[in-house]
């Protein structure tokens, strides 16, 4: 019994190795619902990706009204706090929305989950509905992830189909039934509102969407410049996030590494998920997951930041250089729609050429003083309320299409 286990935890640590925390986690959960004795139901699991028609309750579609079908959140999601930010923006330009989770995983009661969503990210107006029954007609039918697309082409009491895309979800995952099932949604015929122009192109060309991008903003009362308590001190800050493969944890380590061989006096700072079970040789302070009042200070004390996106930007570098903290990136069409070499440090993604970039900018003061100005009034230039005004005008161009999508 005893080897057993031990078989089934190494199972589970190299799961975790070779595919990452999320993975694995999913691996686990899925056999722990099938129970000893009995088969996977993939056709369970999956049964959404398959054609089927989602009625709407009799009523009357008015005009401004949004319905979101979203995946259930936790309270550390950045997606969610993307979707329901747009949410409250849009409340207060006139529309009405209704949140659906469709497939409820975290919540199981509907007024709880909407409370939840008042007190840890907006307080909305909308209604919350958990599950797929009794869904009201609206005048738009919102996308938010590709599991949640399936539910959106089976809905037919919507005017126009939209699709948030804020990333590019095939790429979560290995090549296999996933990526192709979230692939297989650029394809549905949707009216694409994007996080940025990467995405807007992208989805265009490879899928012929038709797409209007929107940018990125900053919480300005929130990120903003802080006093620097140990100017004297180099300090380089780390998105840290090894259960997400798109942010390179691995990577940057190997770059951190190769700084600190280089300028064993610089200080290093990780933030973003608990690293304590990763061999880390460079001294450190390994933050975890931050509060985000906590941020903008952590922030200020920095020199410089290395934050790493494969797929589509984070809005970590904003949040940075807002806060008064140089950063250095990969190069990239994912990243360059959003930054270029005025406001940060572009590199290869390779550790030698990352680490050439951080090490080179700590040792220059003056060129790193002059890029964090620059790039402080860059980041303090983007607002949250104008991206909200570029989402409708999606809104008004989706309008123009009529493009219903799936049935």
């Amino acid at each position: 019994m005893a080897l057993n286990l031990k078989r089934k935890i190494w199972r589970v640590k190299e799961m975790v190795r070779k595919e990452g925390v999320l993975p694995a986690m999913r691996a686990v959960v899925r056999r722990l619902r099938q129970g000893p004795g009995h088969y996977v139901d993939v056709f369970r699991h999956y049964d959404f990706a398959m054609p089927y028609m989602l009625s709407a309750i009799p009523g009357e579609v008015r005009a401004g009204t949004i319905l979101w079908f979203i995946p259930d959140f936790n309270l550390g999601s950045g997606g969610h706090l993307n979707i329901f930010r747009t949410i409250w923006h849009l409340e207060r330009m006139g529309y009405t929305s209704t949140v659906v989770i469709g497939r409820p995983v975290m919540h199981q009661n509907a007024d709880e989950a909407r409370e939840e969503i008042r007190q840890h990210f907006f307080p909305l107006q909308a209604r919350v509905l958990l599950g797929l029954d009794a869904l009201p007609p609206s005048e738009f039918a919102v996308a938010t992830g590709w599991d949640t697309a399936y539910a959106v082409r089976a809905f037919t009491g919507a005017r126009h189909k939209l699709y948030f895309v804020q990333d590019y979800e095939p790429y979560f995952y290995p090549v296999g039934s996933e990526s192709v099932l979230a692939e297989n949604t650029y394809r549905f015929g949707f009216f694409g509102i994007t996080a940025g122009d990467w995405l807007a192109s992208k989805l265009a060309q490879e899928y012929g969407m038709s797409t209007h991008a929107v940018g990125f903003g900053v919480e300005l009362d929130r990120y903003r410049r802080l006093p620097r308590r140990e100017p004297e001190i180099r300090r380089v800050f780390f998105y840290a996030r090894p259960p997400t493969p798109r942010r390179a944890f691995e990577i940057g380590l190997l770059v951190l590494n190769a700084v600190w061989k280089r300028l064993p006096d610089v200080q290093f700072v990780l933030a973003g998920w608990d690293t304590a079970g990763y061999h880390i040789p460079f001294p450190h302070l390994a933050c975890g997951t931050v509060a985000l009042d906590d941020l903008p200070d952590l922030y200020s004390q920095c020199d410089a930041a290395l934050v790493l996106s494969l797929t589509n930007a984070s809005l970590l570098p904003l949040e940075l250089m807002a806060s008064g903290c140089a950063v250095v990136s990969n190069h990239g069409a994912n990243v360059e729609w959003l930054l270029n070499d005025d406001v940060v440090v572009l590199a290869e993604s390779s550790p030698e050429k990352l680490a050439d970039a951080v090490c080179t900018l700590l040792q220059d003061n003056e060129w790193r003083h002059a890029l964090s100005q620059r790039a402080e009034a860059f980041a303090r230039s983007q607002t949250w309320e104008a991206v909200a005004r570029d989402f409708e005008a999606g809104l008004k161009l989706a309008r123009t299409q009529n493009p219903q999508g799936g049935f």
